[in-house]
């Protein structure tokens, strides 16, 4: 399914080297378009823009970029974000140029929703092992997350690893399928109950079958 697509306007950037960082002051950003087939080529935009385009958009949604003088637009993944270490801005972007007709390999969320039955009756909890899923996609069919449904787990000791993921018709997996996702985890004091309890029930009955005997003794 062809998404909704982010815009986001770019003029060309003359300031280069360590003179970028009075553009920062005023509040532009400078980013770098390159990729197969075109010319690298260096850019800005105010950074209120460029963190809206990005918050939308994150590193596996493509960004429709609109270079100021330029009659048709470019396709693009922010590939690179450098953040400032100490206030936080966003100091640098690399955008690289996709085609929308040639796939494109991407990181994408994994996103966990619903409850685990064999978790919640064994006393654990699902653990999430893999956060992001490496795939392959056209750029305007790339998902913006993978949902994992918990209630597939009914086992205790049941695992959801990467083929089992339900993913469109048109994306490739290209994490190692058998990596784990998700599993259950026990509390080593929930385990360690089980064992105890049923020895506890066992010296329970021990005493009525000797009284037992004792009757049958007597008689």
């Amino acid at each position: 399914m062809i998404r909704d697509t982010v815009s986001l306007a770019l003029e060309h950037r003359e300031t280069l080297g360590k003179k970028v960082k009075q553009l920062r002051r005023t509040g532009v950003t400078p980013v770098h378009l390159y990729g197969p087939g075109i010319k690298s080529r260096a850019l800005q935009c105010p950074q209120r823009d460029l963190v809206r385009a990005l918050a939308r958009a994150g590193t596996n949604t493509p960004i429709v970029l609109k270079i100021q003088g330029d009659e048709e637009d470019q396709l693009a993944l922010a590939r690179e974000i450098q953040w400032d270490p100490v206030r936080g801005d966003i100091w640098h972007v690399d955008f690289l140029a996709v085609e929308a007709t040639r796939p494109v390999s991407a990181q994408v969320p994994v996103v966990l929703t619903g409850q685990s039955p064999g978790a919640r009756d064994a006393g654990g909890r699902a653990v999430q092992q893999l956060h992001v899923l490496e795939v392959t996609a056209l750029p305007l069919e790339m998902p913006n997350q993978v949902e994992v449904d918990l209630a597939t787990l009914v086992e205790p000791d049941g695992v959801i690893r990467a083929r089992d993921l339900r993913l469109p018709p048109n994306v490739t997996i290209v994490t190692d399928p058998d990596e784990v996702v998700v599993r259950i985890e026990i509390p080593r004091a929930v385990v360690a109950e089980a064992p105890a309890t049923a020895e506890a029930e066992g010296e329970g009955e021990a005493p009525e079958q000797d009284a037992t005997e004792d009757d049958e003794g007597r008689r």
